[in-house]
């Protein structure tokens, strides 16, 4: 019965992948990261069985002219983990998968001419980008860090959330609150959201942080923050919003986001929000899902570098860079 079982979990995936089959996010997340699935039939008949699990990507691909191109197949796509190409054991145009967001607001004083409109455009953003069975949070972060809103499909409890942060504001009694550092608090942030919220969800799962990505206080280093969100599978986009008399580290951001398959889109002044958010709400409705076995079984928690190649011209895929293999 083994490689029945094998089979059925296989095509209950691809199912999945294809938008076609719902399921708990959580049932999902064991199926997606921890159970061992068969790969190729042995010659004698029986199933070999991988001591990897499946690796999924959500793939975004532009062209040079920045559009999205969503017409591409599975030929198109070469996968290489650690510079060993690997075979792709599922392929879906479409990425229906629920999606699980997290905002991240910075509301520390270099934001404080930026917030009405970083606020109206993120309520926008939800309203465009949710669909059901969809869930989003909001957080804030300066001088501590505060959950505003809890993960939600109600858009009138997380335009709340949005609206009532406020900069600087005194720490709430939330689980996040009074880090007080002294300073802005991003990549625990960062790594809050990641590593205490959104361990625990499945399919896809986004951090948009909107910040000028100075950090002046946080206990955990940038690299943390990046492990958090590489080991949760989470993809962290960074919206630069900020103001020329402060500065801004988009240097940081951008290691940020590579790292786990984001971006970052520098926005100086107000009136580019809205072009910002635009395009990242393209991009979470416009993936290629991919899985893999991979080649290499060892489940020893080292992490895998992965690369996407595109076989057309002038275009670049956009996925996480690599994964924390299991461990026993």
């Amino acid at each position: 019965m083994k490689p029945l079982r094998g089979f059925c979990f296989v095509f209950l995936f691809c199912l999945l992948a294809a938008g076609l089959l719902r399921v708990p996010r959580k049932a999902f997340a064991a199926a997606q990261v921890l159970t061992p699935v068969p790969t190729e039939p042995a010659q004698n008949g029986g199933t070999i069985r991988a001591n990897v699990g499946l690796v999924n990507l959500f793939v975004t691909v532009r062209n040079k002219q920045h559009q999205v191109i969503t017409d591409l197949t599975q030929d198109d796509f070469k996968i290489y983990e650690d510079g060993v190409e690997q075979k792709v054991a599922f392929f879906s145009k479409e990425s229906d998968l629920p999606i699980t967001i997290g905002i991240l607001l910075d509301t520390s004083g270099s934001e404080q001419d930026m917030l009405p409109a970083i606020q109206d455009a993120a309520e926008q953003f939800l309203k465009r980008v949710m669909r059901k069975g969809d869930l989003a949070m909001v957080l804030n972060f300066d001088v501590d860090i505060d959950l505003d809103a809890d993960f939600t499909d109600d858009q009138e409890v997380l335009d709340h959330a949005i609206s009532r942060t406020q900069i600087n504001a005194p720490s709430g009694q939330g689980p996040f609150s009074a880090t007080m550092n002294g300073g802005t608090d991003f990549y625990d942030a960062i790594y809050l959201a990641c590593h205490d919220k959104l361990s625990d969800e499945a399919g896809r799962k986004a951090v948009i942080a909107i910040t000028d990505a100075a950090d002046t206080g946080s206990k955990l280093t940038v690299q943390q923050a990046i492990e958090s969100a590489q080991r949760t599978d989470t993809v962290v986009h960074v919206l630069l919003v900020y103001d020329p008399m402060y500065g801004n580290a988009y240097d940081v951001a951008k290691k940020i986001s590579d790292e786990t398959g984001g971006r970052t889109i520098p926005v100086r002044g107000t009136k580019n929000i809205d072009q910002a958010f635009d395009q990242l709400s393209e991009e979470l409705r416009s993936q290629y899902t991919i899985g893999y076995y991979p080649t290499n079984p060892k489940r020893d928690g080292t992490y895998r570098k992965i690369k996407v190649d595109i076989q057309q011209p002038d275009m670049s895929a956009l996925a996480r860079r690599g994964y924390y293999a299991p461990q026993d």
